[in-house]
Parts: C-alpha cells; sequence; structure tokens
C-alpha cells in the first residue's frame, strides 16, 4: 500500500514545500478520484486543518476552489461534503460530454499534426503499461491526459472549455460511483482506436468511438448509496 497522505505531506515539507491551498486541492481531488473519499463525505474545516497543519482561512479557500471545480459542495452554515450528484444529474453530465466530446473530436479528426499524434500516442501506450502494472493513479493521470490534449487543441475553443469542465465532473462522478475493481476510464483499445481514426481524418467514427466509451463507462456505474462514515484522519494521516 502506498504511504499515508501524512507521510506525503512530511515529505513535502522536509523539501522545502509549503502546504497551501493548492496543495490540500490537489490532496482531495485525487482522494476523490482514487475512491478513498465516496459521496457525501464531511469536510469539517477545523478537522482537515488539523491534518493538514494549516489555518482554517487557508483550509476555507480549498474548499471554495473544490466547489467551483464541482469536487465537493458547500451550503451556508454547513460543513462541506463530497460532491454525490443524483442519478438524473449523473445522466446529464454524461449526455452533456458525449455531445460536447463528440463533436470535438468529429472536429479534430485529420487535422492534428504528426508531434500531436505522437504526444497522444504517448499518453496511449503510457496509460496501457499503468494499467498492466497495475498503478491506477499513474494510469487515471494519463487518461485524463488524453481527453484534456483533446479539449486543450479543440478547434472551436468555446467547445474546449465546455470539455475540460466535463471531463473533470465526469472523472468525478466515474470516481464516485464505479464498481469496485473496474479501472475508472479504461476500456480497453478504446483510447487507441479513437487515436487511429483521428490519425485517418474519420470524424463521424471518431464521434460514434467517444460516444460509444462515454456510454459503456456509464452504464459500468454503481448508483447505489454509499457510506459515508470516513475517518479522515485515516485517510489523511493524523496531524502531529
Amino acid at each position: 500500500m502506498s504511504n499515508t497522505w501524512q507521510d506525503e505531506v512530511l515529505a513535502d515539507v522536509k523539501a522545502g514545500a509549503r502546504i497551501n491551498d493548492r496543495h490540500i486541492v490537489d490532496r482531495i481531488r485525487q482522494a476523490v478520484l482514487m475512491q478513498r473519499l465516496p459521496p457525501g463525505t464531511r469536510l469539517p474545516e477545523v478537522t482537515l486543518g488539523e491534518i493538514f497543519g494549516v489555518s482554517r482561512s487557508v483550509v476555507r479557500k480549498a474548499l471554495t476552489r473544490l466547489a467551483s471545480d464541482h469536487v465537493i459542495t458547500q451550503q451556508p452554515n454547513q460543513v462541506a461534503r463530497v460532491s454525490a450528484p443524483s442519478v438524473e444529474e449523473t445522466r446529464e453530465i454524461f449526455a452533456a460530454r458525449r455531445l460536447i466530446e463528440g463533436e470535438v473530436v468529429a472536429l479534430l479528426a485529420g487535422h492534428l499534426d504528426r508531434e500531436q499524434c505522437r504526444i497522444l500516442a504517448s499518453y496511449v501506450e503510457a496509460e496501457q503499461q499503468a494499467h498492466q502494472r497495475g498503478d491506477e493513479g499513474q494510469r487515471i493521470e494519463h487518461s485524463l491526459a488524453i481527453h484534456h490534449y483533446l479539449a486543450d487543441h479543440s478547434p472551436n475553443r468555446t467547445l474546449g472549455v465546455m470539455l475540460s469542465d466535463l471531463i473533470l465532473r465526469t472523472s468525478i462522478v466515474i470516481a464516485l460511483y464505479k464498481r469496485a475493481g473496474m479501472a475508472s476510464c479504461y476500456l480497453e483499445n478504446d483510447h487507441a482506436e479513437l487515436l487511429s481514426l483521428l490519425e485517418r481524418g474519420e470524424g463521424e467514427a471518431a464521434r460514434r468511438r467517444v460516444q460509444a466509451h462515454l456510454t459503456a463507462l456509464e452504464e459500468l456505474l454503481d448508483l447505489r448509496p454509499q457510506d459515508t462514515r470516513i475517518d479522515l484522519a485515516a485517510i489523511f494521516g493524523e496531524a502531529g
């Protein structure tokens, strides 16, 4: 098992890193993506402050950023919680991403140069290698890199920005509700096949491929109620 969050934080401190709101944002987002914080988990400011060794104001700033990214939800005078999208909202998020990403890949097909294709191919290969060695954290990072690269290079910048937001939201939903043992965004050969279609300029086939990929992921989700009785200190490591 990997080091605790406390070990990682202490390592950062020893290396001279400053524990700030960005650090906390990254830690919580990663914990959500790796299914260590299920939907509805309470995130009290005082508890997080003690765990990370920072003031409540720093924690509050981090939670505000996480809320803007739809990772958590905040209500006035209530403790922040990890987002718990409803079944209806989950379906809407996937429907929106199918439309937007389908259009983006259709527009990109045949318009990626050799270097761009090489970069995408390196992400696809890295994802496959991470999956083979069982490194889910790295596999997720490479998978997200593929989709974000497509968003960043969308010929229609407005669609690209929309896709970037939807990638994060669907990634969170998948991480929150994927069935046990399921790789969060890994359906064998899907990304390799998509890249091949993009290189050949087959726009409509690329649209169908990415839409089928997202539909398959949606169908693998487990939308039953989750257990939210979580010991934050056990996940992030106790302070001190």
